[in-house]
C-alpha cells in the first residue's frame, strides 16, 4: 500500500514538473510572437515613411483604357486632386475613383495603388462618341446710348439690333454617347488625340433631344441608311440629312423607329425621282409618305407634294 502511495505520489510531481515546462515554453513563444509582430510592424512601418514610398509626378501613374496602358497626362493628373509629392498611403483609392467618374467621358473608374515600383494604376472606361453636338446659343444684346432727347433731360437706352442673324448666335461643340451623355470637345480630343470623329452631327439643345436621342440612336445604328445630320432646332420638326436627301420627320415622338424603318424602305426613290429635283421627304406620317418635289422653270417655281411610290405629275 505504501508502494501505491509512493509511485502516485512520483507522478503526480512528474505531470506537475511537465505542466510547468509547458507553460513556461507558452510564455517564451508568446513572448517571440510578441517580439516578432512588433519588429515586423516597426520595419513596415519605416518602410513606408521612406521618400521611395511618394507619389511625386504622372510617370508613376499609368491610365488603363481597354486593352491600351500608358502614363497619365497631364491634363488626367489635374483631375485627380494630388498634391505633389503626396504619400502613397494617404492616398484614397475610392475618393480619386469618385472624382473621375464626375467627369463626362468617364463611366467608370477603378484606381489601385502598385508597391513595385510605388505608384496608381487608374482603369478607366470612358465613353464612346457617336455624334458630334452642335449648341446654337444667342449673344447677349450689348446695350446703346441713344442721343440725348430734345428736351436735353434723359437719354435713352435700348438693345443694339445685329442686321446679321448668323452673327447673333455662338456655337459651343461637344461629342454624344449612345444614351445622349453630352462630352466637352477639347476633353475627349485631350485624352484621345488619335481618335477619328464621328461623321454624324446633332444640331439644337440637348435638352430637346435628350427624352428622344436614345431611341432615334439605336433605330438609326440598326439601319443601313447613312445619316449625316440631325436637326432638333425646331420642336415642331425634326429634320434628318441622309443619303436620300432632306428629310421631314415632324415632332419628335415613339415613332421615330417607325420613320427611320420606313425611310430605309424608300432606298430606290433615286430610281423614281431625280434628286435635284427633290426638294425633302416628308414623313411626318409614316403610313402616307410623302416626297416634295422642285419643279424649276424660268421666273417661275412649282412645288408638289408627291405620294411615295407615284410619279410626280408636273405642269407643262
Amino acid at each position: 500500500m505504501a508502494g501505491i502511495l509512493s509511485v502516485s505520489r512520483t507522478n503526480l510531481a512528474q505531470r506537475r514538473q511537465k505542466l510547468r515546462r509547458q507553460r513556461q515554453i507558452k510564455v517564451i513563444q508568446t513572448i517571440w510572437r510578441t517580439v516578432a509582430v512588433t519588429g515586423m510592424a516597426s520595419a513596415l512601418l519605416w518602410l513606408a515613411i521612406q521618400p521611395m514610398w511618394v507619389v511625386k509626378d504622372t510617370k508613376q501613374i499609368f491610365i488603363k483604357s481597354g486593352a491600351k496602358i500608358e502614363p497619365a497626362q497631364k491634363d488626367i493628373y489635374s483631375l485627380l486632386g494630388l498634391s505633389s509629392p503626396q504619400s502613397l498611403w494617404r492616398i484614397e483609392p475610392s475618393l480619386i475613383a469618385d472624382s473621375l467618374k464626375k467627369q463626362p467621358n468617364i463611366a467608370q473608374a477603378t484606381v489601385i495603388r502598385r508597391l513595385f515600383p510605388p505608384g496608381l494604376i487608374i482603369e478607366i472606361q470612358e465613353r464612346v462618341p457617336v455624334a458630334i453636338a452642335q449648341i446654337r446659343k444667342k449673344q447677349p444684346a450689348t446695350s446703346c446710348t441713344v442721343a440725348p432727347s430734345a428736351a436735353g433731360k434723359s437719354t435713352d437706352v435700348k438693345p443694339c439690333v445685329q442686321n446679321n442673324s448668323a452673327a447673333n448666335k455662338q456655337s459651343e461643340l461637344g461629342l454624344l454617347d449612345a444614351s445622349g451623355i453630352w462630352m466637352p470637345m477639347a476633353r475627349y480630343m485631350s485624352m484621345n488625340p488619335q481618335e477619328e470623329l464621328p461623321q454624324m452631327m446633332v444640331i439644337g439643345s440637348p435638352a430637346q433631344y435628350r427624352p428622344f436621342w436614345t431611341q432615334l440612336y439605336e433605330a438609326i445604328r440598326q439601319s443601313s441608311l447613312k445619316v449625316t445630320e440631325i436637326d432638333f432646332q425646331d420642336p415642331t420638326n425634326l429634320i434628318l440629312t441622309t443619303e436620300l436627301g432632306i428629310v421631314h420627320l415632324g415632332s419628335p415622338s415613339n415613332k421615330l423607329p417607325e420613320q427611320i424603318q420606313v425611310l430605309e424602305q424608300m432606298r430606290h426613290l433615286g430610281t423614281q425621282f431625280n434628286p435635284s429635283h427633290m426638294d425633302y421627304i416628308d414623313l411626318k406620317n409614316p403610313a402616307m409618305p410623302l416626297v416634295q418635289v422642285n419643279q424649276k422653270k424660268p421666273a417661275l417655281e412649282i412645288k408638289k407634294s408627291t405620294q411615295l411610290n407615284t410619279k410626280p405629275i408636273l405642269n407643262p
